[in-house]
């Protein structure tokens, strides 16, 4: 199929375009090994200190870009760095304080559909005859509650292996849909 080879470029909001310019929202792989090393600390022992090298070898994650990537967490609050000579990670905050929201924009920065929606997108063409702005808008403020609303701990609960969000059997809230 012709999307599978198609060669995706990120811009600055991480939504991501292919060549045919099909808009896709898709986390950034920096995101997601994010969320996979919070993951792993959230299932730790409280303020348990990790180094990276267990985290890399767990998920198969490069060792420098997960470095990189954990600083940024730090940075932001999200993580607790320990330095030598047990040096690592802990969580700073237990998972239910910490969006998924909080993290994308620590990695990525401010999260966004829209490049008109904060007046960013100074030349678009058609930003004084748009009639979808609104709308999209709209969507946009969805999607970000939605980060906002859902913690690192409702990401790591198991999903039932009967189901979920992808086979129709439950809602983006985990709550089962009926048919």
């Amino acid at each position: 199929m012709e999307r599978e080879n198609a060669i995706l470029i990120t811009d600055h909001f991480g939504l991501r375009l292919n060549e045919s310019e099909t808009p896709l929202l898709k986390l950034t792989k920096k995101v997601d090994y994010a969320l996979l090393a919070l993951s792993f600390l959230s299932q730790q022992e409280p303020e348990q200190i990790v180094n990276i090298r267990e985290i890399s070898e767990a998920y198969q994650i490069p060792t420098e870009i997960l470095a990189k990537v954990l600083q940024k967490l730090s940075k932001k609050g999200i993580l607790q760095s320990h330095h030598a000579p047990k040096g690592g990670y802990s969580l700073k905050k237990p998972g239910r304080e910490i969006s998924i929201l909080n993290v994308i924009d620590a990695i990525d920065g401010p999260v966004g559909i829209l490049s008109c929606s904060e007046g960013q997108d100074k030349i678009c063409q058609q930003i004084d005859n748009c009639d979808i702005r609104s709308p999209l808008e709209k969507i946009q403020g969805k999607i970000m509650w939605l980060l906002e609303d859902m913690t690192l701990e409702e990401l790591t609960q198991a999903v039932p292996a009967t189901g979920g969000v992808l086979n129709g059997s439950i809602n983006l809230f985990g709550q089962p849909r009926y048919h």
